[in-house]
């Protein structure tokens, strides 16, 4: 059985990633509308990962007979100045994804539930790649300034990413 305050917090977590995922979405439209597909398909792969983290914790808090609570998203961001921009917002809601799932841990450490922590530790070593993803694109990006060959050759580079298969 599920402890209420693990079901609770596990919820906000994965509206949370549900979130993520409209975001990285409007990311991605934001891109296509510049016509920059590589960037646009970079965001929409992002997207897609942080579909399977939400669905994650969906399974987890049914598995462990809790009850799933969705609830409504606020509306993201939809429009950047500059592909920097975009990726400099992607680079710090990462970093607050990677609180609240310290903050889950902590939660899970204090209530004593062995299976949520260990649950958690994915998403702990997750955060790590996520965080370093983007600030290498974010690195890249200020490396590049103004130079619009540049951004186009990225842009390419960014068009190859494609969706890793699932972890379990």
């Amino acid at each position: 059985m599920l402890n209420p305050k693990i079901e609770d917090a596990f919820n906000g977590q994965l509206n949370a990633e549900l979130y993520s995922s409209y975001l990285y979405l409007s990311m991605s439209a934001y891109f296509e509308s510049q016509n920059l597909a590589g960037m646009a398909n970079w965001m929409r792969v992002q997207a897609q990962e942080e579909l399977g983290h939400a669905m994650k914790f969906f399974d987890f808090i049914n598995e462990r007979g809790g009850r799933v609570t969705l609830t409504q998203l606020e509306a993201p961001k939809t429009q950047w100045a500059y592909p920097l921009d975009a990726f400099q917002d992607a680079y710090e809601h990462e970093c607050k994804v990677t609180g609240l799932i310290n903050g889950l841990v902590d939660l899970a450490i204090g209530e004593k539930d062995h299976a949520a922590n260990t649950f958690l530790q994915w998403f702990v070593t997750e955060q790590v790649e996520e965080e370093s993803s983007v600030q290498t694109v974010v690195d890249k990006l200020k490396m590049i300034g103004d130079s619009g060959g540049a951004v186009f050759m990225l842009d390419g580079e960014l068009g190859q990413r494609t969706l890793p298969p699932a972890a379990e």
